[in-house]
């Protein structure tokens, strides 16, 4: 027997040379230091494993397959290659055939005239109840966009032994074309959600009858892909959480016993999770690339105060969580160990990864990875609460728009998001890469998670933070009058940790700015448009950057222009009507320095679905700046690069008005270009399957699909467009320092 979600599994396992016919016991580890035992080393792992061997026929998938998309190589030679990833998690002791990848409906195109490719399979973990297989694949891409079709043999789903029947297809676009961009982000529900009156994970349906109508090529995940909340409410967590006395709690020891509990609890959760339909439908055909944040781990994590933070119970959940990040979100090998206080060299902090302990290593194998793909930018030193180095990307998304993925939650505290020399990794980096592209290069999308354009919430930190609080922190912290306000952690007023984490959070407001700074001056030296993705905060919007009007550079040729995508949340529920049309009178015209201005674009032309029928209004009809319903996010190239492509909707090429022909308005909450002429549901882009041809041969198309009805299970949703010029500002470099 295996098991798995807490559940028996019959997979006829041979341990130690007999047939064993009674449970293995999950967490059947010493208790206590156990630095002195000897820790067996193979020669691609460390660790002996649990010496179980299949003797089933099939390959029993407890979760799965679950496909990445990685890197491009060869990316500006005429022969690009896709490279990515499958993950497959299975019962003990099974050993996957290899992965068979091909073009779909046997079209020819891999490499050496092959029809058929097998790649073997990498075991990255394998302890008494699951094995991690991870497949490293690759493809040429094509002249024109690419189905394709992997499969592994004899896999079985190991709870009904019926076949695994997941949909293992994905597209590949033209090597002349970007990707077709998924966005999304808060992927799961807060602790204390009623997740039936909120239909679920539903919105992944209209997420699916899009990708069927045009497939998407990649779905970045924003972070929060999973809430793992629930550990502190109905997981190992409970008692500690349960713990009054703040020094106590602050102290609890996180042994080898919790921290093994936390293992299964996490362990337990993510299978849950991402077996979950209609997400799990497209997590096998829509390639994922992630960055974690905050719920990945644990609510707040990072933003309650130091000494809290550096707590046992906090660096212990944050090893724990880190280790199936690795193995569910980027099919990479975790650290040999976790943080544990019965093992002292798991507690230092002071290498890049974590040493081993033998209590941990017992009957479980992880294998030892020989290099970092090269799409990781790796801090230089561990976080102060995770063990563990940042872990932030760049990759390219088809041929003109690059990709970097900012790991702002490993190195996060209350005072700062990552360390100086973590931004010089990242930025030099990225230099690099994209003037290797000589200009091919057009777009770089930055994912920071947290938006970074948004409305500013001083006040409230202000009156948060006020002695007129402490009485009632007094009576909570006597008679627990006023339980909701306060977190169950440090003991703060709950809404901090969300306002911490905010870059316009008072304490991170000369780190936001130096970003902003460098990355302005990133895109005028690479002549590159940025573009912001952001998520977390459950609601849609689009922020924006910008030169202030008196300088009188329109936004085709302005480096400052930057837009923020906010997208969040696809499965959380969004805030109260009354805070998001709060923000919205909040959406000021803030100077960031004397040359830059930001606020909101008036995306918001109405409510989705209004005037339908059970259908009601999300937002006020003042308010256009903010919309409180879930949603997600579609970027796309405005045109078509392939050969004989049509553009425009109905084939006709759009947006030949000139550049002159714009009148700058007179409120910057209004269009500050032709992309954003009509934003809303009437622009072009809207329904995000048409390229528009606004925004000129290089520009993008954005969508933000919105759910009509939380009730609908099919989450039928409103598209609102806009559309996003490229970047020329050769025409400014006579203009001296400000050009």
């Amino acid at each position: 027997m295996a098991v798995a979600n807490g559940e028996h599994y019959t997979n006829g396992a041979i341990a130690n040379g007999a047939q064993r016919e009674h449970e293995i016991d999950p967490i059947s580890r010493p208790n206590g230091p156990t630095a002195d035992v000897n820790i067996p080393h193979q020669a691609n792992g460390i660790g002996a494993g649990p010496q179980i061997v299949s003797t089933s026929h099939e390959l029993e998938v407890i979760c799965g397959p679950l496909l990445n998309y990685r890197r491009m190589s060869d990316e500006h030679g005429s022969n690009p290659i896709w490279h990515g990833s499958v993950l497959v998690v299975t019962t003990p002791g099974s050993v996957p055939e290899g992965l068979r990848l091909s073009r779909s409906g046997g079209q020819s195109g891999l490499l050496n005239g092959h029809s058929e490719r097998s790649f073997n399979g990498n075991k990255l973990y394998e302890d008494p109840r699951k094995a991690f297989w991870q497949f490293s694949i690759d493809l040429p891409f094509q002249d024109e966009e690419s189905l394709w079709e992997y499969s592994i043999p004899r896999m079985v789903d190991a709870r009904s032994k019926s076949p695994v029947t997941k949909p293992t297809t994905f597209t590949v676009p033209s090597k002349h074309e970007s990707m077709r961009i998924m966005f999304h982000s808060c992927n799961g529900f807060s602790v204390g959600t009623d997740e039936e009156a909120w239909s679920g994970p539903a919105l992944w349906n209209d997420v699916l009858r899009v990708h069927a109508q045009k497939p998407f090529h990649v779905m970045i995940g924003g972070g929060d892909q999973i809430y793992n909340d629930s550990v502190r409410v109905k997981g190992p967590l409970k008692a500690w959480t349960d713990i009054s006395n703040p020094r106590k709690r602050r102290e609890y020891p996180f042994g080898d016993k919790l921290r093994a509990d936390c293992d299964d609890y996490y362990f337990d959760n993510y299978t849950t999770w991402y077996g979950q339909v209609p997400f799990s439908t497209a997590n096998g055909q829509i390639p994922q690339l992630n960055i974690w944040d905050d719920h990945d781990i644990i609510d707040g994590f990072g933003s309650y105060t130091d000494h809290f933070m550096r707590s046992p119970v906090f660096r212990g959940i944050g090893g724990v969580a880190h280790k199936y990040y690795l193995l569910f979100q980027h099919h990479l090998p975790p650290p040999v160990s976790t943080y544990s206080s019965d093992a002292p060299q798991t507690t230092g902090g002071h290498s890049k990864t974590t040493p081993a302990d033998a209590a941990q290593l017992k009957d479980a194998y992880v294998m030892k990875a020989t290099h970092e793909d090269p799409s990781y930018i790796i801090g230089k030193k561990p976080g102060p609460y995770v063990e563990e180095c940042s872990r932030s990307m760049y990759c390219q998304l088809g041929k003109r728009i690059a990709f970097l993925g900012l790991d702002a939650r490993t190195e996060r505290t209350r005072h700062q998001i990552n360390y100086p020399e973590t931004y010089e990794l990242i930025f030099n980096h990225a230099a690099q890469q994209i003037a290797a592209s000589n200009g091919a290069i057009k777009h770089l999308v930055l994912l920071l998670g947290v938006p970074i354009a948004y409305p500013r919430l001083q006040w409230l930190e202000n009156i948060l933070q006020s002695p007129l609080i402490a009485p009632i922190r007094l009576l909570n912290k006597r008679f627990g009058f006023a339980g909701g306000f306060f977190n169950q952690f440090d003991g703060g007023v709950d809404l901090m940790d969300d306002l911490d984490d905010h870059y316009t959070a008072h304490q991170h407001k000369k780190e936001r700015k130096a970003l902003i700074l460098r990355l302005q001056d990133l895109a005028k030296k690479q002549s590159i448009r940025v573009s912001i993705l952001g998520g977390d905060v459950h609601l849609a919007a689009m922020g924006r950057f910008y030169s202030k009007p008196d300088l009188n550079i329109a936004a085709e040729h302005d480096w400052r222009y930057m837009p923020n995508i906010v997208s969040s949340a696809i499965t959380n529920k969004p805030p109260p009507q009354a805070v998001a049309n709060l923000l919205a009178r909040r959406n000021k015209i803030h100077h960031l320095d004397e040359h830059t201005d930001e606020t909101l674009l008036e995306l918001f032309d109405k409510n989705p679905g209004a005037g339908e029928p059970g259908v009601k209004p999300k937002s006020a009809a003042s308010n256009h700046a903010t919309m409180p319903s879930r949603n997600y996010a579609i970027i796309t190239e405005s045109h078509s690069h392939s050969v004989n492509a049509a553009n425009g909707i109905n084939g006709n090429t759009n947006g030949t008005s000139k550049v002159s022909d714009f009148v700058p308005p007179k409120n910057p909450r209004e269009p500050l270009h032709m992309g954003e002429m009509h934003a809303g549901t009437t622009h072009a882009a809207a329904n995000g399957i048409t390229p528009t041809g606004l925004a000129g041969s290089d520009g993008l198309d954005v969508c933000i699909r919105v759910e009509k009805n939380p009730q609908d299970r099919e989450a039928h949703t409103e598209g609102y467009g806009f559309s996003i010029p490229a970047l020329a500002v050769a025409g400014y470099k006579g203009q001296g320092e400000t050009w």
